[in-house]
């Protein structure tokens, strides 16, 4: 299946990434001669440099062959016209990157279908809604929604409150709790990922992601010795256009403060948005911070357009005593670390966007990447056994599985099951794979009849 992406920056090229390692033919188009050249190292890809928007690049880049055209510049009209030069030149499929979300409002004048756009992914969109999980989730670094939320995932920051989990193996923390089935799909420890087994023992510092159903967080949590205090009063540094979707999203549900340093945009977004509290002020200032009270927020996000001040507001924020820190950054490579560093949930708009697009792509496609991770190297992939295939006549456990993969969950017409080692796969269930990238074709010969 052919892909045609244009835009090589952060969101072009880990889209490129991922489905490459599902052997898509790739193909990523850029101005940059930088962006392709990295492209062209580091991917099993090709690049081809020029404008996105010009009908003798995407000519160039065989685009009337692609079954899907992926728009992903920084820039909105440039996103368009290519869309409408790509459809015009007959490309399948077109999904488009657009951050003015009144292109998609009603009664707009600019219709994105006009330009040829089959789906339009909006960046801010996106972060705020995995900003909204996390805020419903504040014990965790990470949470994410599988199965139309009846299974989620959560990444946890191993700490002294654990302390009867570690130095404790997965085999003997799953029998002491066998009033519920939980599992782990990874662990993030000093910067390198583990896909852990049975015998494999957590330390403390380790970041520890779970997959649970909905129904058994409760018991997830209250195995860890955490505790789960619902977050009431947020406070939101940045006028930013996440920050003011944050705020128009939780006004009704909770006490919103949002933080502004410049004067006329505080004015202007306290006039357009009701029922929240605009502060003029910087919320990297330890004084205004106190006087602010910090230590009786429950979830502090920091969304400037600088990272680097939004880093610098969430440390200082979980130093002060909020709760919970949500910090967004732009720069995927910070991400690891920033888990590692374990007090601060971190977002990427550029991540989530990726996500985004690749869960649309796996609902037209099986066997594709459902997800991707920058801080952890595992991706996740849905797999649909063949008849005659390796999975399908012996138990998980005897199976020749590569040492960097686990199966999480199996569905079985709809019921889904937390995969043990004596479970059963059958040509009707779908297994939801948990995997580092060089273990994927393994995993494909044993789906494959």
């Amino acid at each position: 299946m052919r892909v045609v992406i244009i835009g090589g920056g952060e969101v072009g090229f880990h889209v490129a990434k991922a489905l490459s390692e599902e052997n898509f033919d790739i193909t990523v188009i850029d101005i940059d001669p930088e962006k392709c050249r990295r492209v062209s190292e580091t991917i099993d890809g090709s690049a081809v440099e020029g404008n996105g928007a010009s009908p003798k690049t995407l000519r160039e880049a065989n685009v009337s062959d692609a079954d899907y055209v992926l728009c992903l510049t920084r820039v909105d009209e440039v996103n368009l016209i290519a869309s409408q030069q790509a459809h015009e030149l007959g490309a399948r499929k077109i999904i488009s990157r657009l951050r003015n979300q009144q292109y998609t409002e009603r009664g707009s004048i600019v219709r994105p279908e006009k330009f040829g756009v089959d789906l339009v992914i909006h960046p801010e969109q996106a972060a705020t809604e995995e900003i909204i999980r996390l805020i419903k989730h504040p014990y965790a670094v990470q949470a994410m929604d599988f199965e139309g939320g009846r299974l989620k995932m959560l990444g946890i920051f191993m700490d002294k409150s654990c302390s009867n989990f570690l130095n404790r193996s997965l085999r003997e923390l799953a029998g002491e709790n066998d009033h519920f089935k939980f599992g782990i799909i990874a662990v993030l420890r000093e910067g390198e990922t583990f896909v852990p087994w049975a015998d494999f023992k957590f330390e403390i510092g380790d970041t520890v992601y779970f997959i649970v159903k909905s129904e058994d967080e409760d018991n997830l949590i209250s195995m860890l010795c955490l505790e789960r205090k619902e977050s009431k009063r947020i406070m939101i540094m940045g006028g930013s256009k996440i920050g003011r979707s944050l705020a128009e999203a939780l006004k009704d549900d909770y006490s919103v403060r949002l933080l502004e340093l410049k004067r006329k945009k505080a004015n202007k977004i306290a006039n357009a948005i009701d029922n929240i509290m605009v502060i003029e002020g910087d919320g990297t200032d330890i004084e205004f911070l106190k006087t602010e009270n910090i230590q009786e927020v429950d979830t502090f996000i920091s969304v400037t357009e600088n990272e680097k001040t939004n880093l610098i507001a969430g440390l200082l924020a979980h130093h002060l005593g909020a709760r919970q820190s949500i910090t967004h950054v732009t720069t995927t490579e910070y991400i690891p670390t920033i888990h590692e560093i374990g007090i601060v949930s971190v977002v990427s708009k550029n991540l989530s966007t990726v996500n985004s697009i690749l869960k649309v792509m796996h609902s037209d496609i099986s066997n594709a990447s459902v997800t991707t991770f920058e801080e952890i190297d595992v991706d996740v992939i849905e797999f649909q056994p063949e008849k005659g295939s390796s999975v399908v006549k012996s138990p998980l456990q005897d199976l020749d599985f590569p040492a960097d993969s686990i199966v999480g969950m199996i569905n079985h017409h709809g019921k889904l099951v937390l995969a043990r080692g004596d479970s059963q796969l059958t040509v009707d269930d779908i297994a939801l794979v948990f995997a580092k990238p060089k273990a994927i074709p393994k995993l494909k010969k044993l789906f494959s009849a």
